[in-house]
């Protein structure tokens, strides 16, 4: 018998010996996936009930029943209200507009500096103390300086949006770069590649994901950010709509602003973390 043909029946055998799966483990494995599957829906549930106890409490206490359009039937109305009529459009396209240049600035500073923090020992030496220091002060305190330093209010909370996005983007660059195999590093000045070659086929391939881990981080601290900063001087964005809506009374909208807000920040959210989670980067043998 020839080698193949021995190499084929032992194969065979290995599959007829091998045990089936039972029936009990199968279905206790597809009870896990399912579970794993209804298990977001079941945390959204939990908190839509709490939602609705609080808006029974608002309702059923004579002092907070000025705030009854909190509770999940007005403010649920009023969000139907705002989607409808373009309103909810009209004010998230100014916020994503401003969050987007944002996010541009911050990725256009924190990851270039987060390459050469990363990569530059003596670099990080120098410039990892004021780095924490700025990390530390709060992006709201700049306001001051914001309103004085821009010509106009957009810019103003760009800069804002783009202070409190660096930092996670920065970090989580250089920690990533920290990581880089040293083999593929030797393995690319072997071969022949300068530092600029080195840094493009290798270490910025390596480092995507927590670059995109980065930007997600960056993105949420940059989406709590954006409310209060649209409370300066501009009349357009979710900020300036929550705030008339409190200036109003008009605590359904509120609520059903504070909604929206919520779900837009989810979706950008998970999109990052998809495009984070498919960027592992293996280099080719």
């Amino acid at each position: 018998m020839s080698g193949g043909a021995i190499e084929a029946a032992l194969a065979v055998e290995r599959e007829v010996a091998a045990p089936a799966p039972s029936r009990a483990g199968i279905g206790a494995r597809f009870g896990a996936s399912a579970f794993d599957r209804l298990a977001p829906l079941v945390g959204l549930a939990g908190l839509l009930a709490l939602w609705f106890a609080g808006g029974l409490v608002l309702e059923s206490v004579p002092a907070y029943a000025a705030f009854a359009g909190f509770a999940p039937g007005p403010a649920l109305a009023s969000f139907a209200e705002l989607l409808t009529s373009g309103e909810a459009w009209r004010a998230a396209a100014p916020s994503l507009a401003r969050i987007g240049q944002g996010l541009a600035v911050a990725f256009g500073l924190g990851a270039p500096l987060g390459l050469l923090v990363g990569s530059v020992p003596l670099a990080e030496r120098i410039l990892q103390p004021p780095f924490q220091l700025l990390r530390m002060i709060s992006p709201l305190a700049w306001m001051p300086v914001a309103v004085l330093a821009f010509p106009s209010w957009d810019g103003a909370i760009v800069f804002l949006i783009a202070a409190a996005a660096i930092w996670p983007i920065l970090f989580a660059t250089a920690a990533g770069v920290k990581r880089v195999d040293p083999v593929w590093l030797t393995l690319a000045r072997n071969l022949g590649a300068g530092r600029l070659a080195t840094l493009r086929t290798v270490v910025v391939p390596a480092v995507t994901q927590d670059i995109l881990t980065g930007l997600r981080l960056a993105l949420g601290v940059a989406w709590i950010v954006l409310v209060p900063a649209e409370y300066l001087g501009v009349t357009s964005g979710l900020g300036y709509a929550i705030n008339d809506a409190r200036d109003t009374l008009s605590y359904d909208r509120l609520a059903a602003l504070v909604l929206l807000i919520g779900l837009i920040g989810y979706a950008l959210d998970s999109v990052l973390g998809r495009l984070a989670a498919r960027a592992r980067w293996v280099p080719a043998t």
